[in-house]
């Protein structure tokens, strides 16, 4: 499972069908606190392998973008070549059933993992090469395919190794080490790499060109070990992960899978308007997303904040992502005491009405860190409350039915899909608008969102 690079951590998958274990009768099922502690306790390995699935993936569609605009790309080419890394993640539903039919799903993951960390490493070496730029852009391709099928394999442990009871006991254990992957990735990662390049190197913070590689090189060495650590680690302690009950045993039958899930999708009684719901929902974010970090690198001179990458890892990455996990864990609690039927148009405005925070940004220009770090951290609390109802919709709407889980992956696809589209041309149509007409573009966008939310059918009980 996966999620743009200011999402919270993914709901559950809907589980697949399973036989909950029986317990002796008079015993009672452990709490979390004592299922944490017995031998062999999933806390070995399921905060590691989210960990893992999420700092590959901010490295890849993330922070790439950051290193580019470093490395002197425009916004328009940086934004576009970190947002093509979503493509994988995005159609990773085709390829799911294919990785049932093969070994154990430890396999995959401790293969995808070794590929991952050997990958990176391969990154940090690319930058000696003189085309190091087009080296660096293939292997980044590769690896989030890589990276997809990690996501793949790891969920497949998760729901497999543990009965229903506790997948519901560690979902809250297995969402927080998802998150840690962006705090590290988008705010320790990028903070670093701004330290290094200013302290450890002495270039100046504010000039973008190759000069930055020297510090970029360390950061994929240290994020390349972190994989491979992991990996060593899963291989000692992470189950194999049961088969499936309904996994395909041939490719013929892997394929007829995937297209009666497509089929039975598709029957869904008003399935457009989910699909539009689903694909719409994000549509501001998704022009937000690149364009949020590149304003607050760029100079004053063009339009931007001017910060360095220290700070903008402090402040985007680190205090803006605390942000989200506080308003995420605020917006269910919302969204269950009140119904989402009751809520979802108000989530929907919680996502959408405090963009206005960049506008009003970019037209002052605020010099103060206290401001930019309260902008920030508003609109990335409220985007946290409001996406909530997003992925409870997809879970309650859209994906009940024969392939729930399988549909659920078409709804969080259909999200990545419009993250990807905006992200390509964020940044050509910011370099054609200027940063304030920009921003006025991404409030216009918000209007969709609020037509599909208005819209949105619910045929099952909340």
């Amino acid at each position: 499972m996966h999620q743009e690079s200011t999402q919270p951590a993914p709901a559950p998958l809907p589980p697949a069908p399973s036989t909950p274990q029986r317990l002796p009768p008079g015993a009672e099922h452990p709490s979390l606190l004592a299922a944490m502690f017995r031998p062999g306790t999933p806390m070995l390995w399921v905060p590691s392998s989210y960990f893992a699935m999420a700092l590959t993936y901010m490295m890849l569609t993330s922070v790439t973008s950051i290193m580019f605009k470093n490395l002197g790309m425009d916004n328009g080419e940086a934004a576009a070549y970190a947002s093509y890394l979503i493509l994988a993640y995005t159609i990773k539903p085709l390829f799911a059933p294919f990785v049932e039919m093969y070994r154990t799903k430890k396999f995959f993951v401790l293969c995808t993992q070794i590929i991952v960390g050997v990958g990176f490493a391969g990154v940090a070496l690319a930058m000696s090469l003189p085309d190091y730029m087009v080296v660096m852009v293939f292997l980044f391709g590769l690896l989030s395919l890589v990276g997809a099928t990690q996501d793949i394999a790891s969920d497949g442990v998760y729901v497999t190794s543990l009965d229903s009871r506790a997948q519901s006991l560690f979902c809250g254990i297995q969402s927080l080490s998802w998150n840690i992957g962006p705090i590290v990735a988008s705010g320790g990662m990028v903070y670093l790499s701004g330290w290094l390049h200013t302290h450890y190197f002495g270039h100046a913070a504010g000039e973008f060109g190759p000069q930055w590689i020297e510090s970029w090189r360390v950061i994929f060495f240290i994020v390349a070990a972190i994989i491979i650590v992991s990996a060593i680690w899963h291989a000692r302690v992470m189950p194999d992960g049961a088969r499936a009950a309904n996994a395909p045993r041939s490719v013929g039958e892997a394929g007829y899978i995937l297209w009666d899930s497509f089929v039975t999708f598709f029957q869904k009684r008003d399935v457009w308007l989910m699909v539009g719901f689903a694909f719409l929902f994000r549509l501001s974010i998704g022009l937000l997303e690149k364009i949020g970090p590149f304003f607050m690198v760029d100079p004053v001179a063009k339009g931007g904040l001017g910060l360095s990458n220290e700070m903008l890892g402090l402040v985007y990455g680190t205090y803006g992502l605390i942000a989200v996990l506080v308003g995420s864990l605020l917006g269910g609690i919302f969204v269950s005491r009140r119904g989402l039927p009751a809520t979802l148009f108000i989530l929907c405005c919680a996502v959408n009405i405090p963009n206005v925070t960049f506008l009003l940004m970019s037209m002052y220009q605020p010099e103060s860190l206290w401001v930019i770090s309260a902008g920030v951290a508003i609109e990335k609390f409220f985007y946290g409350f409001g996406s909530v109802g997003f992925m409870i919709y997809l879970m309650q709407q859209l994906a009940p039915g024969k392939y729930s889980t399988t549909h659920y992956a078409f709804g969080t696809g259909l999200m990545g899909l419009c993250m990807m589209v905006t992200g390509v041309v964020s940044g050509h149509l910011q370099q054609a608008l200027g940063y304030v007409h920009y921003f006025w573009l991404v409030m216009a966008a918000t209007i969709p969102s609020f037509l599909v939310t208005w819209f949105a059918p619910f045929h099952h009980k909340d």
